[in-house]
């Protein structure tokens, strides 16, 4: 769950390639993307800086046609290249083993070639979003759902009482108080604008502010609570929606969510809590992380091997998330 200052969203895509594509991609460095931490006991990072603790998150995920991707807001048409279900069956739910690929930063890379990209709402332009889902892309839009970054443009509408304890090592990013009101109607806005710009599908970050220092007395039914009500406002605009990390939570919102997009597991010995989104067929989209892409391949080594992912769409990727990945063949 974390991002660079001004860039927190991601758009995935998802191309019905069923694994992940055995080609890696460059691309400039932005601000390091973040992720929050898993039920390992790691502490959440907000959209800002980069971060070395805790697990990471940030996810992604979206309905997309078969050429061109069709308007989360009319249902979402997920088509025969995404491996997932779509169009009047309901929003993208993608099956396990899809390419994918996320960026949150820098100029976005449309050339990878995966059934999904995630990428930042408010960051891309349309014409991007609408330019992937040409070439047979589902998009999926990153928000933080459960933190305020000061930089954003809706970042004046939430109320000082709405916002409370500041992310470590996120400046410019405070957590959400989930129970209000206006939260949640400021969430709503950003589901539309994710609808209007043509999204398939979005990845809501931040969103187990339970396990976390907050400032507000937040209990695991809130969390829950909050958490379907952004599952069934999603849906409501026709919009696949995908969880993040919150691995505590996955047993009681695995039915309500599409898909997974988990940071880190592997590294925090996690990855057994994802199973419930398999065992229903939905897709797991995971990522590892290194420093810098030149220790890529011998982390592509240690990780790809490992049984505890399979079935896992494993990306390796750096902090920043900008264009570069290596996948899990």
């Amino acid at each position: 769950m974390r991002n660079m200052v001004g860039v927190g969203a991601v758009v995935f895509v998802l191309i019905a390639l069923g694994a992940c594509s055995d080609e890696s991609s460059d691309a400039g460095s932005g601000g390091a993307a973040g992720t929050d931490a898993g039920v390992g006991g790691q502490s959440s990072g907000g959209s800002a800086g980069t971060s070395t603790g805790g697990s990471a998150g940030t996810s992604t995920g979206g309905s997309a046609g078969t050429s061109t991707g069709g308007s989360a807001g009319s249902g979402g048409s997920a088509g025969t290249n995404t491996g997932g279900s779509g169009g009047s069956g309901g929003p993208w739910s993608p099956k396990p083993g899809l390419s994918w690929q996320w960026q949150l930063t820098g100029t976005i890379d449309e050339s990878v070639d995966v059934a999904m990209y995630d990428i930042d709402l408010f960051e891309t332009p349309q014409a991007t979003i609408a330019s992937l889902q040409a070439k047979g892309r589902v998009v999926i839009c990153y928000f933080s759902a459960g933190s305020r970054e000061d930089w954003r443009p809706d970042a004046a509408d939430f109320a000082a009482a709405d916002y409370g304890k500041k992310l470590d090592n996120w400046p410019g990013e405070n957590w959400l108080d989930v129970r209000s009101a206006n939260v949640r109607a400021i969430m709503k806005k950003r589901l539309d604008l994710a609808v209007s710009k043509g999204c398939d599908g979005v990845e809501p970050d931040n969103v187990d502010g339970q396990s976390n220092d907050t400032g507000f007395p937040l209990t695991k039914q809130d969390q829950l609570d909050y958490d379907g009500f952004l599952a069934t406002e999603a849906h409501a605009r026709g919009l696949s929606v995908g969880l993040k990390n919150a691995l505590e939570l996955v047993p009681d919102l695995v039915s309500q969510f599409d898909w997974a997009l988990n940071e880190e597991c592997l590294s925090f010995s996690e990855c057994n809590l994802l199973k419930p989104f398999l065992d229903a067929q939905k897709a797991v989209f995971h990522v590892e992380y290194v420093d810098q892409s030149s220790q890529g391949a011998q982390k592509q080594q240690s990780v790809c091997g490992n049984a505890t992912i399979t079935g896992f769409s494993t990306l390796i990727k750096t902090w920043d998330l900008d264009a570069w990945r290596l996948p899990c063949p």
